[in-house]
């Protein structure tokens, strides 16, 4: 009887070790900077307070100065924290760099980024990644369409993405229609002007990625966006619909919505956390 009393205690102050050996959940935020494959880019993260979680990678909007991504980063981060009706989800905004590449040149360190995210960050954040999502905004939402294009997630989310047809939007800055951007004058000192080299331009533009889909994609739209978007929309959304190889696409148009439709308009919310809670 003493014996089985004492093997009693025993096990039941192992098993009381184990369980305050458990790490205890804390929340932070912090920024990181995280390499994969030896490319090294900026990540702001927001952890809520568990140790197993979804994750939400998300993308900046385009920059002028690469001194300014970090606040695009942070400010991004907010947005979608904002929207989202769930606060069991770990946030990872990219500071992806944009001032001395061309456009869509990038998506390496954005991809480095979610492969680090899928095969890294749960030994070195110490905690355990169930789903991750893509979340991205204007070229943002260019960003993650591509990497959808190249790896499965549980699902990605883009709100007016683009430049969907850089072919037309930097043939209005060369003919003096529209104010010349730094995205149009790089291309046109590597490649020429639109009218010399169309290729290169449709190359790097979004109706170029409309095809092999790997995961579903929610594609948020405001009616009353830009001009030099909306112009090729129709375009783009119907290419998407028409893709044979590619996961279930899902769009949402916004009338009367501009730019920023996903943060503002509530339709456009509700349907961002369906995309999220449906997996």
């Amino acid at each position: 009887m003493r014996l089985l009393i004492l093997l009693t205690l025993f096990f039941y102050s192992c098993d009381k070790d184990n369980t305050t050996k458990q790490p205890t959940p804390t929340a932070y935020r912090l920024t990181k900077s995280i390499t994969y494959n030896n490319l090294t880019v900026d990540v702001v993260i927001d952890k809520p307070s568990y140790n197993e979680m979804d994750v939400l990678l998300v993308f900046h909007g385009t920059v002028m100065n690469d001194s300014n991504i970090m606040t695009a980063a942070n400010t991004t981060l907010d947005k979608f924290k904002g929207i989202l009706n769930r606060n069991d989800i770990m946030i990872v905004s990219v500071a992806y760099p944009q001032e001395n590449v061309l456009l869509g040149d990038n998506i390496v360190l954005a991809e480095a980024a979610l492969l680090w995210l899928k095969n890294k960050a749960s030994r070195e954040l110490g905690v355990t990644i169930k789903k991750v999502f893509l979340g991205g905004h204007s070229q943002g939402g260019y960003m993650v369409t591509r990497l959808n294009t190249m790896h499965q997630t549980n699902g990605v989310i883009a709100n007016a993405p683009g430049p969907l047809n850089l072919v037309y939007r930097c043939q209005l800055e060369e003919n003096g229609q529209i104010q010349t951007s730094a995205v149009c004058n790089k291309l046109k000192n590597a490649y020429g002007t639109t009218t010399s080299n169309p290729n290169a331009y449709f190359q790097k533009s979004l109706l170029n990625f409309t095809n092999g889909f790997k995961s579903k994609i929610l594609f948020i739209q405001g009616l009353n966006d830009a001009p030099i978007q909306m112009y090729s929309w129709p375009t783009f959304k119907q290419e998407v619909l028409s893709c044979k190889n590619c996961q279930n696409s899902q769009f949402v148009e916004i009338v009367g919505g501009e730019h920023t439709s996903l943060f503002e308009s509530q339709t456009a919310k509700t349907e961002f956390n369906n995309f999220i809670n449906s997996d």
